[in-house]
């Protein structure tokens, strides 16, 4: 039986591998595309393939078996649970793949792009440049299509040049720029606080206006320091919540 394939990773030393492995394959898992295979490869297999002990790799797949993405059975293997729910906290740990698993997992609708003026609030991360390209995009669980977020991505012109929008539909924005279009992300800076629903955003996703909502913002810079992406979510406030993490060195 073929396995599914999950995406690679490079590893940060500075920070809990399992932790790691686990949003890597969390990202993966909840971006699959349909025809793609449940069964997952062995636990020596995926330690070889993400570069870790056996033991680091079962206390990421415990993890994912906690959230319920998982199902394990015993002489039969790892399986991905088709109809799992996407409502999991958001956990901020310090690691791009964690960033690209925060954004996955739900169906995304591009309702449009266009280049305009840097917005004024955005004016201290592009001090150099007029314009950027403003991707809109709207997400939807996949089980039910209720709406969950909705997102505007600011992008630096150049790199907009490289983007295929097709693929914001398949993935989150971070994965894009990573992997598509070949960013060299050096951080992200991310910020959540709490807002209330504006008129749009209560269109979008179908709130009362003035409901409580969480609103992140998300800082891209390559590694020379340049912002590459802003990105601003507006998450629904009884679908979320954040989480963050803080371990000891």
């Amino acid at each position: 039986m073929t396995a599914f394939a999950p995406d690679s990773l490079v590893l940060n030393r500075k920070l809990p591998l399992w932790y790691q492995v686990s949003q890597s394959l969390r990202a993966s898992i909840l971006g699959r595309r349909p025809h793609d295979p449940l069964r997952l490869p062995t636990e020596e297999q995926l330690a070889e393939h993400y570069g870790v002990s056996v033991l680091t790799m079962r206390q990421a797949l415990k993890e994912l078996e906690s959230e319920g993405l998982i199902s394990r059975h015993r002489r039969r293997g790892t399986f991905i649970e088709p109809g799992a729910r996407r409502g999991a906290p958001r956990r901020l740990l310090g690691s791009i793949d964690a960033i690209v698993a925060q954004q996955s997992g739900e169906r995304t609708t591009v309702l449009g792009h266009a280049a305009e003026p840097v917005p004024g609030e955005l004016a201290e991360y592009f001090p150099d440049g007029e314009q950027v390209v403003t991707y809109r995009r709207l997400r939807c669980d996949g089980d039910s299509g209720e709406p969950t977020n909705w997102a505007e991505n600011a992008v630096r012109p150049d790199v907009a040049a490289r983007l295929d929008v097709a693929d914001l539909e398949r993935w989150p924005m971070t994965k894009v720029l990573r992997d598509a279009v070949g960013v060299r992300i050096s951080r992200i800076t991310d910020t959540v606080e709490a807002r209330l629903a504006d008129p749009e955003t209560a269109e979008l996703l179908r709130v009362p206006l003035l409901s409580p909502i969480l609103h992140y913002t998300g800082v891209t810079y390559d590694t020379e320091g340049r912002v590459v992406d802003v990105a601003r979510i507006r998450y629904r406030g009884d679908r979320f919540s954040f989480s963050v993490t803080v371990e000891a060195e």
